[in-house]
Order: structure tokens, then C-alpha cells, then sequence
């Protein structure tokens, strides 16, 4: 067998791979150049801050967020692990500018490498503008925003629930306006209002004044106000998080948007009912002025009293002028006197006259009530019975239905005969009154009963009822005579 010759540069290749002594360069396998790889990109680019724009943002069942940072010439991969994207101050979308803070590494996988962001934050205020506008925008469209959803707020709130800071000057600002303009009864849910973790509190807290029942504990508030300082727009950004604006559209309870001073703006201002410019604004719309309304009722009364009195006074003057109008009373009565007397005197006259007649027409009647005339007219009704000729088979027929009847009735006259069981053996008893007699009680009180059979009456005394007679003893056989012959039975 031939030997193999040396590996040379120069050589052309051969079939087979050939390792030389002295070879400084080893066959290396994938996963091991993939770890050399890995291992001198972790080590050159251990911190790396980079700036890009986000595009690809897809959050995962797991929490963790993959995404890619791009500019006009090149891309770049990245992922950030659960734990960093839950401390996101803001919710990433494509398009935003943004510098991501974390360290480069590969991924064997895919034979790429990518950038483990530990902290991401808004490229500049432009970028932080263009991402209010954009989530601005997408809210408006499913309409968070519009004028239809926006609720009157109550007139006089018995109960004012506040969200904002329990340190800050806001809420004694607040407290301090409602006590002058109307003490009302306030209940403060107190949040962080910036910072990591603000937004998350104030969506609560907002959640939490809708869920509460009324007539609990603690007293369910007729209205909330979300207020909070002037500051930066960085400081306001919780008030933009999207989770604060669906809570605040969602409450069930009017609410007051008091963010900022008169030229802040968030996001949580449109979807409130009523936008305040600043958190004291927000308590003078909240409740009126107690003393403007006690003056109110005072004047309101007063006018109240001037037009009772007015109305007594012009109702006074009406009744005056028409009782002055009125006729006297024996005047309406002499009318209708008059006509009394008028129509008894043609009562009488129509009596008189129904009377005459009556006895002309009885005249007449009598006059026609001649024996010659009731002659004639027996004779033709005489005439008229002789005409008419009876069949006899409906003479039958009515006679036949009469007979049924007849016996249907004999029936039932026989069935209801109370002596008809006498027959039987059976007896009515009958005191001396000839009234029936039905108990035993009854006929021991009888001095004579009667017993009435089917063929008599029998008279009888009723007497005490006889005692059970004693038991009789049994005579013992006597001793046949001598003479007597009687066979023995043993």
C-alpha cells in the first residue's frame, strides 16, 4: 500500500482528510466554534448601549420579549427576558426609537448573534411624543375617547374617592379646597404617581373604587379624581400607560382627570369624564359652594313666600269680584217655583182629561160586549173547531208519551215510599205524637211507641233495657226410674 504523502498548501486536494504532525490548525466541530464565538462576543461587547428603532416586537406566552433594533444600513436581533420587560416603563411598539442597554451573544442556533437587553428606555422626548401620539391615535380608534361615553358628574357626591399620592401636596390641596367650598366625606387610595410600578397602582386603584359594594365598609364613592402634580413628561408617563386609560374608561363611577398643571396633557385626561386643569380645579367642580347654596335656598324661599302671598292676595280680588257678580239666591229660586207651580196645574188638567177618556173608551168596549155579538162569535169559533181534522196517530203519540210519563213518575213515587221497605220486614217506629222516632235514646223517652207493620200498627210500652241473665246451672240427668229402661251409654 502506498504511502500517503504530507499535506501541503500547494498540493491539490485529495480524497481523504489528512491530520500532519505539527498541524496547528484542528478540525474544529460546529458546537465548539460555536462556543469560541460566543464566548469572544460576550467578552469584546460584555455592555454595549445601542440605539435603534424597535420593529418585530412579539411578546411571548413565557413573558419574554423579542424584538429587533434597526436602523437605515443594518438590524439587529434582540431579546429581553421576562424579568426586565415587567419593569418597562412604557409598552413597546414597532416603530419607536429607543436605546437598549445589555450585552451581545450569539445564538448557535440560528448561527447569528443578538443583543440581551437588561433596560430600555425612549430615544428622547421626540421619540417618547411620537409614541404618545401613536398610542393616542390607536385608543381613539376603538373609541376610549369619545364624547358619547362621557357621563355627567353628580351634582352634590356624598362620598369623593381620590387617587393620588397620601404625601404629597395634592391631596392636602384637595382636602383644603373642599373644605371651604363643602365638606364632603373623602376617601384616598393612595399610589405612587412615577416611577416603576405607578401605572400598575393607579389602573388598580381606579378598578378598585368601581368594585366596591355599596353600603360595605368602606363607603362607595359617587366620584374619583385621579390627580397628581406638575412635572415633566416623563413624569406624567404613568398617566399615559394603556392600562391606566382603559381603567379610567372603564370605571363604573364618574371620574376627573387632575393631571399636571393647565398645559399638561395625558392620556388619561381623554379618557376621563371631565378633564380638570389642575388638581384644586378639579375639587371646585366636584362640590358647590356650600354658602352660595344656603343663600340660594334663602332667596328661593323668600320668593317662595312673595308668591303664596301674591297668589292669596289675586285670588282673594277674583273671588270678591265674582261673588260680587252672583245674583241672589231667592231670585234663582223664583224661576223655578214659577215652573212648579206651572206644571202642577197641567198635572191636574192631564188627569182630568186621561180620566174622560178612559171612560169613553170603556163605553165603547161595554157597548160592543152584547149578547147577539158573543153569540155569533162562539158560533164561529164552533165553526172553526169543527174544521179541523185531528189525526189519529199523533192523538196516540201524545197520549203514548203521556203514559211513559206517568209511569216514569208511579217509579219514582214508588222508590221514595218510606213504607214501601215495610214489605221487607222492616218497621216504623213512631211515638205518640205520630212523629218518627230514630234513636234508642229517643224511644226510652216515649211513653207509648207505635210500630206500624205492613199489614197494622201494634202499640207498645218501652221499657228499661233487660240486664244479661245469670248463668243458669246445668241440670244434672236424673237417675232413671226402676222401671224405665234406658240403655246405658257405657
Amino acid at each position: 500500500m502506498p504511502e500517503t504523502p504530507p499535506y501541503r498548501d500547494d498540493a491539490d486536494a485529495g480524497l481523504l482528510a489528512v491530520q500532519t504532525a505539527g498541524d496547528n490548525a484542528p478540525a474544529l466541530s460546529i458546537s465548539e466554534i460555536s462556543a469560541l464565538l460566543k464566548r469572544t462576543v460576550e467578552d469584546r461587547f460584555g455592555f454595549v448601549r445601542v440605539r435603534g428603532e424597535l420593529s418585530g416586537v412579539k411578546r411571548a406566552a413565557s413573558g419574554h420579549l423579542y424584538l429587533s433594533l434597526k436602523d437605515e444600513n443594518a438590524r439587529l436581533d434582540g431579546v429581553m427576558w421576562r424579568g426586565g420587560a415587567q419593569r418597562l416603563g412604557f409598552v413597546p411598539e414597532d416603530g419607536v426609537e429607543v436605546i437598549a442597554t445589555g450585552k451581545l451573544t450569539t445564538y448557535p442556533g440560528r448561527s447569528n448573534y443578538q443583543i440581551v437587553i437588561e433596560r430600555m428606555e425612549i430615544a428622547g422626548e421626540g421619540a417618547l411624543l411620537a409614541l404618545l401620539a401613536k398610542t393616542k391615535a390607536r385608543l381613539e380608534a376603538e373609541g376610549l375617547f369619545a364624547l358619547a361615553r362621557k357621563r355627567p358628574l353628580p351634582y352634590l357626591p356624598r362620598v369623593i374617592g381620590v387617587v393620588t399620592s397620601p404625601t404629597g401636596a395634592v391631596i392636602r390641596d384637595i382636602l383644603h379646597r373642599l373644605r371651604d367650598r363643602f365638606p364632603t366625606h373623602v376617601v384616598v387610595w393612595p399610589v405612587l404617581v412615577q416611577g416603576q410600578g405607578a401605572a400598575a397602582q393607579i389602573a388598580a386603584a381606579v378598578r378598585g373604587f368601581s368594585a366596591i359594594e355599596p353600603g360595605g365598609m368602606v363607603p362607595r364613592p359617587d366620584l374619583v379624581i385621579v390627580a397628581r402634580g406638575g412635572g415633566s413628561i416623563e413624569d406624567l408617563w404613568c398617566f399615559n400607560d394603556e392600562d391606566v386609560v382603559r381603567a379610567i374608561a372603564a370605571s363604573s363611577i364618574p371620574t376627573i382627570s387632575a393631571v399636571g398643571h393647565e398645559t399638561d396633557t395625558t392620556l388619561a385626561d381623554f379618557a376621563a369624564d371631565v378633564r380638570a386643569p389642575t388638581p384644586t380645579a378639579a375639587a371646585e367642580m366636584a362640590v358647590p359652594v356650600r354658602g352660595e347654596l344656603i343663600a340660594g335656598l334663602a332667596d328661593l324661599h323668600a320668593r317662595q313666600q312673595r308668591a303664596v302671598v301674591r297668589l292669596l292676595g289675586l285670588s282673594r280680588e277674583r273671588l270678591e269680584q265674582r261673588a260680587w257678580r252672583l245674583p241672589e239666591p231667592q231670585m234663582l229660586l223664583d224661576a223655578q217655583t214659577q215652573r212648579l207651580d206651572d206644571l202642577a196645574d197641567r198635572l191636574r188638567r192631564g188627569l182630568a182629561h186621561r180620566t174622560g177618556l178612559a171612560a169613553t173608551q170603556l163605553a165603547q168596549r161595554a157597548a160592543g160586549l152584547r149578547p147577539a155579538v158573543l153569540a155569533a162569535r162562539l158560533q164561529q169559533a164552533r165553526s172553526a173547531l169543527a174544521a179541523q181534522r185531528l189525526r189519529s196517530a199523533l192523538v196516540l203519540q201524545r197520549i203514548e208519551a203521556a203514559r211513559s210519563a206517568v209511569a216514569g213518575l208511579d217509579r219514582l213515587r214508588r222508590s221514595l215510599d218510606p213504607e214501601a221497605p215495610l214489605a221487607r220486614g222492616y218497621v216504623l217506629v213512631k211515638g205518640a205524637d205520630g212523629a218518627l222516632v230514630r234513636s234508642r235514646e229517643a224511644a226510652t223517652a216515649q211513653a207509648l211507641l207505635q210500630l206500624k207493620f205492613v199489614d197494622g200498627v201494634l202499640d207498645v210500652v218501652p221499657g228499661p233495657a233487660p240486664s244479661p241473665a245469670p248463668a243458669r246451672p246445668v241440670a244434672r240427668p236424673r237417675p232413671p226410674a226402676s222401671g224405665d229402661a234406658q240403655p246405658k251409654l257405657l
